[in-house]
């Protein structure tokens, strides 16, 4: 079956899926109150140099300074990218207080400002202009050599060797005409032309250019040649991406389709339902199986397991055909929850080398379909399949959720019987630092309950002990680990 996207509009917030043989593959969702920021440009101001890490932090206006590092500034390399030289020291190109163009390379995730390049870069539907640099280079996913020679040839014809700046060919080209590539030209240099007039007057910290809106990015980077149609559930964007779509993407125009049916949108589709179970740490698998993933700081780690899943032939055959499923579900997840960074996957065990290298190829014939770049290492010795996943926005569960408030992120909570003992020292603290009528202990139920029962001896112990009664309030709202010792 094709693919298609679906683009559901409210005035908070615009959600994309990506669609493939009618199973959710990709969720892009944006926030009026917080854009990506990647693309922007910005005229920023140096605030901090680094020597020791080569690094510069630039107020760009946002809520945390941004961060540029040596191997991201275009004049670092005098002899361009590709020389064997060192890079000049941070300190001897900036100074605080400067004044730079930057643009965002990577939204800020977590408690880590925005990362920036001084290299800019307008991207267009077929072409990335790069205006500092004299270079045309094609996308290493047009494989067909003769293909991109003939790309190279029309761009070489189009550009005259006086004009300043380079390109770089998208995968949208392939099969372009001159003329749409002309066309994309000279998009792509009226908006750099705006962009430095702008950039002349500007004081920092400033916006010079802010990339398209995702439902624009859609029709610009989200279409393919498997793309069978674009459904939009409101009738106003449906009518300004046509706009869009007629002036930059003409292409993708037939492909947009208004929807109309008094369903919504995503429930018609299960969308809503896809969203759920990828905020869910379990994952389950049709044979049975299921995988487990855990997202930290640090990593991302999946543990397949064989569940309820009992092979037809043997023990191995199980556990092969275990892998063989969790491989292409772990690699529609990756994309559903946009996990980035380091990600270990702890397949069942194998015994067969022939099954591992199955598996291994399995998987990555199911992440070939991932437009994020990715690197996979293979199985360790310790049986463990080791990745990485380029990160350039935050995870699906970090746009949609926030830690407990409970438990701080920890996934548990401290028990009753903890609570109790907690309350009990600290009961002895204020005894010895305050003399107090009486100390009233205002706790949720279930440790009210405790100190009733089971650890009634022990109250009416410290009771003893510090010479003062001990009163107990059961506060409902209260979670189990909130308490409040009050002094009458």
């Amino acid at each position: 079956m094709p693919e298609q996207i679906l683009i559901n509009f409210t005035p908070q917030e615009t959600r994309v899926a990506v669609m493939h043989q009618g199973v959710t593959q990709e969720l892009h969702i944006e926030r009026t109150s917080s854009r990506g920021l990647v693309g922007n440009v910005y005229m920023g101001k140096v605030v901090r140099i680094l020597p020791g890490m080569q690094s510069a932090f630039i107020d760009v206006g946002l809520e945390r300074t941004a961060f540029l590092h040596v191997a991201d500034i275009l004049e670092a390399r005098p002899n361009g990218h590709g020389s064997s030289e060192p890079p000049r020291p941070i300190e001897r190109m900036l100074s605080e207080g400067q004044s730079l163009l930057v643009q965002v390379i990577k939204d800020p995730i977590g408690t880590k400002g925005a990362r920036l390049s001084t290299q800019i870069s307008v991207a267009g539907r077929m072409l990335v202009y790069l205006p500092q640099e004299k270079h045309i280079g094609v996308s290493q996913r047009i494989e067909d050599e003769a293909e991109r020679e003939s790309l190279r040839e029309k761009l070489n014809r189009l550009v005259p060797a006086d004009e300043p700046g380079g390109f770089i060919v998208r995968t949208m080209a392939e099969g372009a005409s001159e003329a749409d590539l002309a066309n994309d030209i000279a998009y792509l240099r009226k908006i750099w032309a705006e962009l430095k007039t702008q950039a002349r007057t500007a004081a920092p910290p400033a916006l010079i250019y802010q990339e398209l809106n995702l439902a624009q990015r859609v029709l610009r980077d989200f279409v393919n040649p498997d793309t069978a149609r674009i459904v939009i559930d409101s009738r106003e964007n449906f009518q300004k991406l046509t706009a869009f779509a007629d002036v930059y993407t003409p292409a993708v125009r037939p492909l947009l389709e208004h929807y109309t049916g008094e369903r919504p949108l995503f429930d018609l589709f299960g969308v809503e339902d896809e969203i759920q179970k990828a905020l869910a740490r379990r994952v389950d698998l049709k044979s049975g199986g299921y995988l487990i993933i855990d997202q930290t700081e640090a990593m991302t780690t999946i543990d397949v397991n064989t569940g309820g899943f009992v092979g037809v032939r043997n023990f191995d055959d199980t556990i092969f055909k275990t892998n063989l499923e969790a491989a292409q579900t772990i690699a529609r997840q990756l994309r559903l929850r946009n996990l980035g960074g380091i990600i270990i996957i702890d397949f069942i065990d194998m015994d067969s080398g022939e099954h591992r290298e199955a598996v291994l190829a399995e998987f990555n014939k199911a992440l070939a379909r991932d437009h994020t770049r990715l690197t996979v290492n293979g199985f360790t010795a310790l049986g463990l399949v080791e990745m990485t996943r380029k990160r350039t926005r935050e995870s699906l569960a970090h746009v949609l959720c926030e830690p407990c408030p409970t438990c701080d992120g920890r996934g548990e909570v401290k028990t009753a019987r903890t609570v109790c003992y907690e309350i009990l020292r600290e009961l002895l603290r204020e005894a010895r630092q305050f003399n107090a009528r009486e100390y009233r202990v205002i706790a949720a139920p279930a440790v009210v309950d405790l100190f009733l029962d089971e650890e009634s001896q022990g109250l009416a112990m410290l009771s003893d002990f510090i010479e003062k009664p001990v009163s107990l309030q059961a506060e409902p709202s209260y979670s189990q680990e909130q308490y409040d010792i009050v002094l009458m």
